[in-house]
């Protein structure tokens, strides 16, 4: 079995308990991909640079970062050069032999830059020039099973390599949540999504109405729906997950004893294939929402 862990990169997310377990899972012989966020670190950063972030709403009302020449070089310094190191470490304090690597390595992950956006301000819809992010379009999944067969764990991080229309190539942003979800899906592994709650709630402030499974379309409706604020793009990237092939995505806490082993027990809200129906209309998620 192939696991594709995701680690939020919110303050509240602790990390410690997930590479603990990311060991425990290596030692019993399962392949481990490690991929976090870290959207917090370069906002920090940012801040301590003396720059805001930008954030824009997308005309369809999905909220996510605007993420210019200077944001870039942020990420590039944040992400693959702190964070993944970071874990990197951690995990070889944990015993556990780690590789780290980011989007751009080896073509691990490929997509089509996106130089303008349409945003929403003020009730219009504009056009919002010179970003640096990126759709993933494919993964260099032979990359990582050469890494796995090799007895090692890939720590992945973005940015992605975006293709230019005029040619060649630029790193630039791409959702966490939608790259790990195209690395499971590329594996067809499970991807466990971990977060600071313990997984979608019908009511988004009420633990208690944690959704714990969706395995008909009917039930993934319900789901979408429950769906607010920053969980609107798990729910998102766990639906191009499945549609790529992923065998199931758990939305779980990180921040509990063993949430990877706890998630593929059955803890946090797993989705299941069969969400997705027996028919699609030829359009992924993905696709619709470039």
């Amino acid at each position: 079995m192939t696991v594709v862990v995701k680690v939020g990169g919110a303050r509240a997310v602790d990390p410690e308990g997930a590479l603990a377990d990311v060991a425990s899972l290596v030692a019993d012989g399962e392949d481990v991909v490690l991929t976090h966020g870290g959207s917090t670190a370069v906002d920090e950063t940012l801040d301590e640079l003396g720059e805001e972030p930008t954030y824009v709403e997308t005309p369809g009302g999905v909220v996510g970062r605007f993420t210019d020449e200077r944001t870039m070089d942020v990420f590039k310094m944040v992400m693959p050069g702190k964070l993944n190191t970071d874990l990197v470490e951690s995990l070889h304090n944990e015993g556990v032999d780690a590789v780290g690597l980011s989007g751009t390595d080896g073509k691990l992950l490929e997509g089509n830059r996106k130089s303008a956006v349409r945003v929403k301000e003020d009730g219009k819809k504009k056009i919002k020039r010179g970003d640096h992010s990126g759709t993933i379009e494919s993964v260099n999944a032979d990359l990582l099973e050469t890494v796995l067969a090799g007895g090692y764990t890939p720590v992945v991080s973005v940015p992605v390599l975006g293709k230019e229309k005029s040619g060649g190539y630029t790193a630039v942003n791409a959702d966490a949540d939608r790259a790990a979800a195209a690395i499971a899906g590329a594996l067809e592994a499970d991807l466990v999504v971990l977060t600071d709650v313990s997984g979608i709630y019908e009511d988004p402030d009420d633990e208690s109405t944690k959704i714990d499974s969706a395995s008909t379309p009917e039930e993934f409706e319900a789901v979408k729906t429950a769906a607010e604020g920053f969980m609107t793009k798990k729910v998102m990237a766990a639906e191009e997950a499945l549609e790529g092939g992923a065998s199931s995505v758990i939305v779980a806490t990180a921040n509990a004893d063993d949430p990877i082993s706890s998630a593929l027990a059955g803890e946090g809200t797993t989705l299941e294939p069969g969400a997705l129906g027996d028919e699609t209309d030829g359009e992924t998620t993905q696709e619709a929402t470039k």
